[in-house]
């Protein structure tokens, strides 16, 4: 009877921990949608105080990180879970890798607001907002997909990184065209060129926690499936 009460009270511990390790993901989570949405704010309104903000947040970021990190550590360490909780605590790892990643990249488009642009330059710039703002809803979805474990949220979110992909062509054409009639201004089109790069591996990284949650949810590992057949193991 005592051996079973200790099983009973180790799996509801364990849950708990479980649970706590999920909240602080969302709250992770949170702060780096709150980032990459300022930062692109500071590009719009040329806000540098509002940048300096978003580039100082990315040591709260990195804290997390190391944080879940070692949450996650200990819960294997201590409760050496097996089967779907070992694959949850695995795509948490991941997870929050590749977050603080796309903080990384929130931080350097930030740092584009701190330069000085012509206003032709600034008509650059809304294209840049607009498709930071796709790859904003993309890093939402994907982490309401990852709080409820939602597979066809997540199939959305992988789907939509191609549209991301064509945006972040059609820029790259219109900059590199812009610096061919103006080689004068190359060193700062090439800033909003990396910004614009950054915004398309946030969509990437995205993408990468939309796979982490069709594995978690179908018990399959389904990165490099591509796109028709993990939709088909997804769907399944």
């Amino acid at each position: 009877m005592d051996k079973l009460n200790l099983t009973k009270h180790i799996s509801s511990q364990f849950n708990e921990e479980i649970e706590q390790i999920r909240n602080h993901v969302m709250a992770m989570g949170g702060l780096i949608e709150q980032q990459l949405s300022d930062a692109l704010t500071a590009i719009a309104t040329s806000d540098a105080e509002l940048a300096r903000q978003v580039i100082a947040t990315d040591l709260v970021v990195n804290d997390w990180e190391i944080r879940i990190d070692g949450e996650c550590t200990r819960i294997i360490a201590k409760r050496q879970p097996a089967a779907s909780d070992l694959r949850l605590i695995m795509a948490i790892i991941k997870a929050i890798s590749d977050l603080e990643r796309i903080g990384d990249e929130a931080e350097r488009i930030a740092k584009v607001a701190l330069e000085s642009f012509s206003s032709a330059q600034q008509d650059l710039l809304v294209n840049l907002e607009n498709m930071g703002r796709h790859v904003a809803q993309m890093l939402h979805d994907v982490l309401d997909a990852f709080a409820r474990m939602d597979v066809e949220a997540a199939l959305a979110v992988y789907k939509e990184d191609k549209k991301v992909d064509r945006e972040y062509e059609a820029i790259t054409r219109q900059l590199m065209t812009y610096m061919m009639e103006d080689p004068r201004s190359i060193p700062k089109i090439m800033n909003v060129l990396w910004s614009a790069r950054s915004l398309e591996r946030m969509g990437d990284r995205c993408k990468n926690i939309a796979e982490y949650v069709i594995s978690f949810v179908k018990g399959k590992d389904v990165r490099h499936s591509g796109e028709d057949i993990l939709e088909q193991d997804a769907r399944s």
